[in-house]
């Protein structure tokens, strides 16, 4: 299939996606073995994991699907980030911005958490390019910011909303997306209202301290009495930051915003161009190497993004495999530990769950 140029002149990426003659997405009324058998593992994993899973699978190509979990709200932390480069993919579709563009960094952009562009010293022109694979691909934080002031924040609430609906689901079972420095405001600002002024640079102080000790850093920082604080720990404060909402979905209805992505791809109409170049982006994704990925076979391709929070973990997106009728959207997160590497064990034996349940093709 040949695609025209972008708007910009240059050649779209093509993922190899393929359009369906059936009705790829709705459900069907059926039982397969892989669900019963997934179901089975999934409920073994769950129980010697410190904490709780949600799952949702489905397969484009049969609408079979399966749901672990799946319609309760779940805290998606950078699963967000796919929207914000869909919304950047599809403005240079328009050619109301080049990825050649380069952004300036400011002291005031720098928020903590993984990713090079932080490294960099104020001042630096940095590409879109460069800002939008390592948002994906790394899960950069920073990167994440700066592209969002650039395309705003209306119009990628707007985005992943269309998207949802693109695929049938219900929008409104994906709460309000925000910056990433936004989500440092709230969760402290659900110890003092006084957080919510402070800025990336404030955040990354406060994360040298231990957990334990952070509550009581931040009314030093603020200072005000700690007695004042609104919260008891850091742990209790962000429970209540989720609870606001933000930031917040249910997996079934990521997956619908997973599943117009690729039936995009495969469309070849106009919206094909971005929707390609947001899963090459999200092929080359390293940060979840010890995911989903570590359980699935070596011939499953996985165009996924990853999302890390306190005390949460998510790896999501659309896997292919030649023996497989597919492809598959496939969306997990976890919530309990503290320790990271608890939750991508947990979410590695989900990857293994699939190959072994025949979900993905032959073991």
């Amino acid at each position: 299939m040949a695609l025209p140029a972008y708007a910009d002149g240059t050649q779209a990426p093509v993922f190899e996606a393929q359009a369906f003659e059936t009705n790829w997405y709705y459900e069907v009324d059926k039982q397969s073995t892989w669900q019963a058998d997934l179901n089975a593992r999934v409920a073994a994993i769950e129980g010697i994991f410190e904490g709780t899973l949600g799952v949702y699978v489905q397969n484009l190509a049969t609408g079979e699907a399966y749901s672990w979990h799946a319609d309760r709200p779940w805290y998606l932390a950078s699963l967000v980030k796919v929207p914000i480069a869909a919304q950047v993919l599809a403005e240079r579709q328009l050619g109301t911005l080049s990825l050649d563009e380069r952004l300036m960094l400011s002291r005031s952009d720098f928020v903590d958490g993984a990713g090079p562009v932080i490294w960099h010293d104020p001042g630096t022109p940095i590409s879109i390019r460069y800002l939008l694979e390592q948002m994906i691909t790394v899960s950069d934080n920073t990167a994440s910011d700066m592209l969002i002031d650039r395309v705003g924040l209306a119009d990628v609430n707007i985005r992943a909303r269309a998207m949802i609906a693109d695929s049938g689901g219900n929008p409104d079972d994906i709460g309000p997306i925000t910056k990433l420095v936004g989500v440092r405001q709230g969760v402290y600002g659900q110890l003092h209202p006084d957080a919510r002024t402070l800025d990336g640079m404030d955040f990354i102080a406060l994360r040298q301290h231990r957990l334990s000790q952070r509550a009581a850093a931040l009314a030093q920082r603020l200072d005000v009495d700690p007695s004042t604080l609104k919260q008891p720990d850091y742990d209790h404060a962000f429970d209540a930051y989720e609870a606001t909402g933000e930031n917040v979905g249910t997996l079934r209805a990521y997956g619908d915003l997973l599943a117009s992505v690729y039936k995009e791809a495969a469309s070849g109409g106009l919206g094909a161009q971005p929707s390609q170049a947001l899963l090459e982006i999200m092929q080359r994704t390293t940060s979840g190497n010890n995911r989903l990925t570590a359980g699935m076979s070596d011939t499953t391709r996985f165009a996924h993004k990853t999302g890390t929070q306190h005390r949460r973990s998510c790896d999501a997106g659309i896997a292919t495999h030649e023996e497989a009728n597919g492809p598959w959207v496939i969306v997990a997160c976890s919530r309990g530990p503290v320790a990271v590497n608890d939750h991508e064990r947990a979410l590695a034996r989900v990857g293994d769950a699939l190959r072994y349940s025949g979900a993905l093709g032959k073991p």
